[in-house]
């Protein structure tokens, strides 16, 4: 898929079962990688709460890598939002 959907696009995409892939790092132009049990809608949440761009998760891959635990697990929600907290404020 393409990397230039906007916010309502991932969402209505995520909402018809489509899953939205992230391209790799340098060198990678052709290759794409799903962030393995986050969909898109839940990364689009995860960005709206952080005040940021979903794409602007990219730099984050911590963020990334918590968004796929956090079904069903509080501990690992309360553990994002000290993080979530900082990108707001514009820290890591």
């Amino acid at each position: 898929m393409d990397a230039g959907w906007d916010l309502f696009q991932r969402e209505v995409l995520a909402e018809l079962g489509h899953v939205l892939y992230l391209p790799l790092r340098a060198g990678a132009e052709e290759q794409a990688t799903p962030v393995a049990g986050a969909d898109a809608g839940m990364l689009a949440r995860i960005a709206r709460a952080a005040g940021v761009d979903a794409d602007a998760l990219e730099a984050h891959p911590d963020i990334l890598a918590m968004a796929a635990t956090l079904c069903g697990d509080a501990a690992a929600k309360r553990a994002l939002w000290p993080r979530l907290r900082a990108l707001r404020r514009g820290r890591r």
